[in-house]
This record gives structure tokens, sequence and C-alpha cells, in this order.
């Protein structure tokens, strides 16, 4: 019996060893270390770069017009959706005409009265003209005839020209497009009374191609001439709001003729496409002149580069995998990207995205893209 319970106890224990076992395999296993994480690295690389001088400009529309009423009336049609293009010569407010039109055919009858009264004038002309010849008549009676003659013919003339007047006036009720372009918001709806004294009704802007005018101090306007004299005519791009470059280049067109004496500027204006009217009339924007020699700079993508209060500093991943700090120095670029004056040689590896996930000397999984414009 003793040896029986002897072996019952070792067999319990070696159970008990079994699952102990077991159990530390399953805990070594649910603390297996997690996977490095993933980043988005970039390559700095040289490129050929101009120098550049950035100014603050304006969009301006090459062509503007208010449209405006020339005469009174109720607005009768609007022809237009707002923010379509149109087309010269495009009809696109009625005013009330049925008044300008009544005032036309009144003064066609009265025309059609003054040409009879004519008529009978010219029947006494040559009746008097033929009693004076056979001395049967008096010349106060042909001088009299010529007079009423006269008048007739004036008459007509006067009512010609109100007629000239009056559909003038006529026309006016009808507003057509004087250009190409864009036309905006009505600020008037169909059914108000409107007239000269009313202002705008809407305005049609010319977006293609468009102009933007930045001010350019006395020297680097000496600086540009040169540049242009040796055979080096400076390339004008716009950079716009979100930081990204404009993507057709502009050329300068247009130089005032006076400076500013309280900035010592002279305003400049260059041209650009606009198809696709990404530029705006009244629109703020960089531009950014290139001019002289290209020179082989090194580029990084802008939001590589982190702050913190020793200055700026970019995280570099090496042949290892491995995440380093390295202080850099760095200047405006074309569009979002960065010159690096200092701190990195081309070819090395930064992180652009998941920069948050990870730190000095962690070992990281990097998936390489192309540096963009």
């Amino acid at each position: 019996m003793r040896v029986a319970g002897l072996a019952h106890r070792a067999c319990a224990i070696g159970v008990a060893l079994v699952c102990l076992s077991a159990c530390g395999r399953q805990n070594q296993q649910g603390e297996a270390a997690p996977p490095p994480p993933a980043v988005t690295v970039v390559a700095a690389v040289k490129e050929e770069i101009k120098p550049t001088v950035t100014f603050s400009g304006r969009v301006q529309a090459r062509e503007k017009v208010e449209l405006r009423a020339r005469v009174e009336g109720f607005l009768e049609k609007r022809l237009f959706t707002e923010g379509q293009d149109v087309k010269e010569g495009d009809l696109l407010f009625v005013i009330e005409q049925a008044p300008y039109r009544a005032t036309v055919d009144e003064i066609k009858a009265s025309i059609e009265k003054a040409k009879a009264a004519l008529k009978l004038a010219d029947v006494e002309v040559e009746r008097a003209s033929q009693l004076v010849a056979r001395q049967t008549g008096t010349q106060q009676r042909l001088d009299e005839a010529n007079a009423r003659q006269a008048d007739a013919r004036g008459e007509i003339a006067r009512l010609q020209a109100s007629l000239e007047k009056a559909d003038l006036q006529l026309s006016y009720t009808e507003i057509h497009a004087p250009i190409a372009g864009r036309i905006g918001r009505a600020t008037v709806s169909v059914g108000n009374f409107v007239g000269p004294s009313t202002g705008s009704l809407a305005t049609i802007v010319r977006q293609d191609p468009i102009y933007v005018s930045f001010p350019v101090t006395q020297r680097e306007m000496l600086e540009a001439r040169k540049e242009e004299n040796a055979g080096k005519p400076p390339t004008v791009y716009v950079q716009l709001a979100d930081g990204n470059r404009y993507p057709e280049p502009g050329t300068l067109n247009f130089v005032d003729v006076t400076v500013n004496p309280g900035t010592d500027t002279v305003q400049v204006r260059a041209q650009f496409p606009n198809p696709d009217r990404i530029l705006v009339d009244g629109q703020l924007v960089t531009v950014v002149v290139e001019e002289g020699t290209a020179q082989s700079v090194l580029v990084i993508p802008q939001q590589s580069i982190q702050i913190d209060q020793a200055g700026s500093y970019v995280l570099v991943v090496d042949s290892a995998n491995k995440v380093e700090v390295q202080r850099v120095e760095t200047e405006q670029g074309p569009g979002s990207r960065l010159i690096v004056t200092k701190g990195l040689s081309a070819g090395e590896k930064i992180i652009t995205e998941g920069v948050q996930k990870v730190r000095p000397g962690q070992v990281v999984q990097p998936t390489e893209v192309k540096l963009g414009v």
C-alpha cells in the first residue's frame, strides 16, 4: 500500500511539472517582441536649382467688366447661371422693353406724319414757283411755301434723331457680354427695378490667361536686368496657399513706369496660362522668380523637418534600419522642398511619415518613396 501511494504521488508531481513547462512556453510566446514600426523614408538627392527670390503677389484678371443698367425699368430676365463661362455677345439680362418700344413706335408715326407734311409743302412750293414764273402769284407766297417746306424737313430730321435715341434706349434694355469670361454672382434678382444708379448687376472676369502683379525693389530690378542683358531672362512661378507650385510658368510682360516713393519698389506683372481656373482674381500668392545659373543643391521634403529647442533636425535610417538624429541647416527651396546647406549627404534616407512611432536607436521597417515636387 505504501509503495502504491508513493507511485501515485510521483505521478502527480510529474503531471504538475509537465503543466508548468507548457505554461512557461505559452508565456514566452505571449511576450514575443512586436515587429519593427513601419515608416516612410525619402532619400536626400542633388538637384540643379536656380537661385530664387520670392515676393508677395496678387492675382489680377486680364479683363474685368462690371455689367450695369443704362436705362431704368424692371428686370425681366436673367439668362445665365452664376459662375458659368459666357461668350462675347451673349445676352445676359433683359430690362422691360414695352415702354421703350412704345416710344419708338410713337416717333415712327410722327415721322410718317412729318413726311406727309413735307410732301404737301413740296407741292405748295412747286405751285407757288409756277405762279411766280407766270407772274400770276406773289413772291411772298413762294417764300412762305419755302419756309413751310424747310420746317417740314427740319421736323423730319428732328424726329429721325429722336428715333435713333429711342432705338438706342431700347437696345440698352438688353445687356450683352462685352467680353468672354466667367460671370459671377448676380446682385439683383428678376423683378427688381434697376437703373444707372443701381450699380453693378454682375461681373465678368477673363481668367485665361491671367496676370499676377508683385512689387520689386530697385536693387532686385537692377540685378534682374543684368541677368536679362546677359541672355538669362528670369523664370516666374507661383506658389499656392498649400505650398505647392502652380504647374505653369509665367512670363514677365509689364514693368510700371513709376516707383513707389514710400517703399522704393516698382510694380511688375507676369502673365500665366490658367486653363483650369486655379488662379482667381484677387487671390494672394507667393511669386518665385528664378534667375542666374543653376546650382547643384541637396533637397529634402519639408515635412521631414523636426524642430526642438536645439534647432532643426531629421530622423535618418541607417544601413541597419536604425533611427538616428541628425541636426541640419536648411533654407526654402522650390515648392514644398527645402535646400539642405549643412548636416546631410546625398543618398541618406530620412523619415517623412511615421515620426511619432519611433525613437532614436530603434530598428524600423522602412518603405522608400521618391522625392516629390
